[in-house]
């Protein structure tokens, strides 16, 4: 099942619904809470969401605005050096372990919004990613169980500013712009989903293939990073995980190719669709509320 955030056109309150085909059932409008965050918590329920959307008409979905799947979500972690030929192309050495990094909330952005190129950099850089997204509050998760925490996958960008994230070992600043972090087009449930570690990843810049893997490549993979991060502290309902990227991020090319205002970066995953985002000059005006 694909669930979604949406606004209608004309319209300010996001809505949720059901991806089927090219149209968009409401899930309010027919008896669901059409709140992400209750609706994924616990797991999703698509026999109920069936039962209630059978028949039920819907929209086009060139008719809405899709937002990131979940608009806000409490954690944002990423993981760093998860693919062999990325190391390679980086020249780092392999990590022994798991090696994470936070992106600050305000960086989540919808599927086709906008990437800011930040008045302070000129090195903007794409890393197409596996996302997942939590569905159980949980900790002391062991592998063998971790699935029983995820309610869904997307396709996601790791926007990075990579100046500014060479800055300080953590990353957290040039990972964490605003706009940094689409995500989408939808969630897609665990059940149509099957393997996810078993995808097709790909990311094209103004139709140039730049990145062409596939997440059985992942050296740790979503269930390591569950049970390794649980370890350490409680995952919540709504928070989201990126799971690496594959070689080709312009940084490592030859010479380094970094995105700039106009550019189209595309992200798809297979089963998950896809995610496109347009470079613009980033507004420099101040503001205080």
């Amino acid at each position: 099942m694909k669930i979604a955030t949406y606004t209608r056109f004309g319209e300010s309150a996001r809505r949720l619904g059901m991806v089927r085909g090219d149209q968009i059932i409401d899930l309010e409008d027919n008896g669901i809470d059409g709140n992400m965050m209750s609706v994924i918590t616990g797991g999703v329920d698509t026999a109920a969401i069936d039962a209630a959307t059978v028949g039920k008409p819907g929209v086009d979905l060139s008719s809405v605005r899709l937002h990131a799947p979940v608009p806000l979500p409490g954690k944002i972690l990423a993981i760093g050096l998860n693919y062999g030929d990325h190391i390679a192309e980086t020249g780092s050495e392999p990590p022994k372990f798991q090696m994470w990094f936070n992106k600050q909330h305000n960086c989540a952005a919808g599927p086709y919004d906008d990437i800011n190129l930040p008045m302070v950099s000129n090195k903007l850089d794409y890393e197409a990613e596996l996302c997942l997204v939590i569905g159980r509050k949980c900790k002391h998760v062991p592998r063998e169980r971790a699935h029983e925490v995820i309610a869904g996958y997307f396709c996601g960008n790791d926007v990075s500013v990579r100046d500014w994230q060479i800055r300080v070992p953590t990353f957290q600043i040039g990972k964490s712009f605003d706009t940094h972090g689409p995500m989408g087009p939808y969630l897609v449930t665990p059940d149509e989903v099957d393997d996810p570690h078993n995808l097709a990843i790909r990311c094209t810049v103004n139709g140039e293939e730049r990145q062409n893997s596939n997440t059985k490549h992942l050296i740790f993979d979503c269930y390591d990073a569950i049970a390794h991060l649980t370890q350490s502290f409680t995952l919540d309902v709504g928070d989201v995980l990126f799971m690496g990227t594959p070689s080709g991020v312009g940084v490592a090319m030859k010479p380094p190719s970094f995105m700039k205002a106009g550019d189209k970066v595309r992200v798809e995953i297979e089963k998950l669709g896809y995610i496109e985002n347009t470079v613009v000059a980033e507004d420099t005006q101040t503001v205080i509320e």
